[in-house]
């Protein structure tokens, strides 16, 4: 990962942390929210952070400070695939 990247990570989760600190306990995010937050145009280009968005999770996952879900419900986050939902680890 390079420095950018690197920054760019933390930048992510902490944007994460602080939507989902905004919110009532059992509410959720999705990943372009965090990728909305942490970029800095007025165009679509947020949309080039979605991957490194759910990467932020993945690790926020691992660091047992949220849970990624799908259909409510939490999945292991090497295998959820298509739309997932971010929120506070129970």
């Amino acid at each position: 990962m390079t420095d950018t990247e690197g920054q760019t990570g933390r930048r992510l989760e902490r944007a994460i942390l602080d939507l989902l600190e905004r919110r009532g306990p059992t509410s959720t995010i999705c990943p372009s929210d965090a990728a909305r937050a942490v970029y800095e145009g007025d165009d679509d280009g947020w949309r080039a952070l979605m991957e490194p968005a759910r990467r932020a999770a993945r690790r926020l996952v691992t660091a047992g400070e949220v849970e990624i879900t799908q259909s409510g419900r939490p999945v292991e986050p090497t295998k959820a695939r298509g739309p997932i939902r971010i929120r506070r680890a129970h």
